[in-house]
């Protein structure tokens, strides 16, 4: 496997934690504030811009 797959691998299973807000033991409690909400926007937006980009360059 090269570099961008790792990197995408890595990418997609950070977005998926960052969506359902899994979280490990010990760590602050974020799941239903503010900055969660900030992010997952942020994330939201990311991937319409690289869903826009994919259509245009089809």
């Amino acid at each position: 496997m090269t570099w961008l797959a790792w990197l995408t691998i890595a990418v997609l299973i950070t977005a998926v934690a960052a969506v359902t807000g899994i979280k490990p033991k010990g760590s602050r409690h974020v799941a239903r504030t503010s900055m969660m909400g900030v992010a997952r926007g942020v994330l939201l937006f990311i991937v319409v811009v690289v869903a826009y980009m994919f259509y245009r360059a089809r």
